[in-house]
C-alpha cells in the first residue's frame, strides 16, 4: 500500500509544485490550474466538489470541498491549503499537505465510516492572508460558526513531507529544544490547550496504526510555529482543531523559497504519514479499514 501510495503523492505534488509551480492571487491562472487539478482528482474519484467561492482582491476565490457521508452528522474535518507563497512553488508548503489531503480522500471513497469526513483545500492561507478576515480558511470557518455545521474538530494538514535521521536536522522555538529530539525524522501534531485532549486521542489512535515516530505539543498559541496554518481560524471561531506537521521551517530549508521544488520531498517517510493518518481516521471515525 505504502508503495502506491508514495508514488501517488509524488505525482499529486509533480503536478503542483512542478508542473503548475507559483500558485496564488499574484498568479491567479495557476491558482486556477491547482484548483482545477484538485477538483478533477476528486471528481475522479467519484465525489461532488462543492466550491465556495468568495472575492479577495477583486479576485474570485475558491475554497473546495467534498464530504465522505458517515452514519451520523458529527464531522470530523481535514483542511490543506493549496495556495504557495509568493515567490515559491510550493512542494512542501503545501503541496504535501494537498497530496496527502487527495489520498486520504481515495482511501476513503470505499469505507464507510461512523463519524462523517470532510476534506477542505483551503485558498489564500499564505500572506498577505494570514491571520486575516479574507484568509480561505478564516472566511470558512466562519461561514461554518454561522452556519452551525457540526465540526467535532478539524485537523490541518500543513508541510509534511520532508524527514531527516541525521543529528542536528531539527531545530525550535526557544528552549522548547530541551524537551525534543534534535533529529527531524517525526511527525508533529500542535494543538491549543483547549484541543488538547483531541489532539491527545488523534496521538493514541496514530500510535495504535504505525510506529512512525511522533511528537507533540499542547500550548498557547503565542509559541513561535503553533498557530501557523488553518487550524488557528478554527480556534478562533470556537472549535477544536490540531495541526499535522513536519515543523516546517524549524526542519526545512528550503520553506518558503524559490527551492520548493518536488525533489526535495522524502516520499518514503511522507507515504507512512500519510497511511498512519487514513488508519488514525479510520479509528477516530469508527471506520471498519
Amino acid at each position: 500500500m505504502n508503495e502506491i501510495l508514495t508514488e501517488h503523492l509524488r505525482a499529486h505534488v509533480d503536478e503542483l509544485a512542478g508542473k503548475i509551480g507559483e500558485h496564488n492571487v499574484f498568479h491567479i491562472e495557476a491558482l486556477y490550474d491547482a484548483e482545477v487539478y484538485i477538483t478533477r482528482q476528486w471528481e475522479q474519484q467519484g465525489y461532488a466538489v462543492r466550491r465556495r467561492t468568495y472575492i479577495s482582491h477583486g479576485i474570485e476565490c475558491a475554497n473546495l470541498e467534498i464530504t465522505r457521508r458517515g452514519r451520523s452528522d458529527d464531522m470530523i474535518l481535514i483542511g490543506a491549503h493549496y495556495d504557495s507563497v509568493s515567490g515559491s512553488p510550493g512542494a512542501n508548503d503545501n503541496g504535501s499537505g494537498v497530496a496527502a489531503l487527495l489520498e486520504l480522500s481515495r482511501l476513503f471513497k470505499d469505507v464507510v465510516p461512523e463519524t462523517t469526513l470532510r476534506f477542505v483545500a483551503f485558498v489564500n492561507e499564505e500572506p498577505p492572508f494570514f491571520f486575516w478576515a479574507n484568509m480561505g480558511s478564516m472566511v470558512y470557518a466562519r461561514n461554518a460558526k454561522q452556519n452551525g455545521d457540526p465540526i467535532r474538530f478539524m485537523i490541518s494538514l500543513e508541510t509534511i513531507g520532508y524527514y531527516r535521521k541525521q543529528h542536528g536536522s531539527q531545530s525550535y522555538p526557544p528552549f522548547l529544544k530541551y524537551f525534543y529530539p534534535d533529529t527531524g525524522n517525526f511527525i508533529a501534531f500542535a494543538s491549543n490547550l483547549k484541543s488538547k485532549q483531541i489532539m491527545q486521542e488523534c496521538i493514541q489512535a496514530f500510535r495504535a496504526s504505525t510506529d512512525f515516530p511522533v511528537e507533540s505539543i499542547a500550548a498557547l498559541p503565542v509559541i513561535p510555529g503553533i498557530a501557523l496554518s488553518d487550524h488557528q481560524s478554527f480556534w478562533r471561531h470556537g472549535y477544536k482543531a490540531l495541526m499535522v506537521t513536519d515543523t516546517a521551517n524549524y526542519r526545512y530549508p528550503y520553506y518558503h523559497t524559490s527551492q520548493d521544488t518536488p525533489d526535495k520531498l522524502e516520499y518514503a517517510s511522507f507515504a507512512e504519514v500519510t497511511n498512519g493518518l487514513f488508519l488514525m481516521l479510520c479509528k477516530l471515525a469508527n471506520a471498519n479499514c
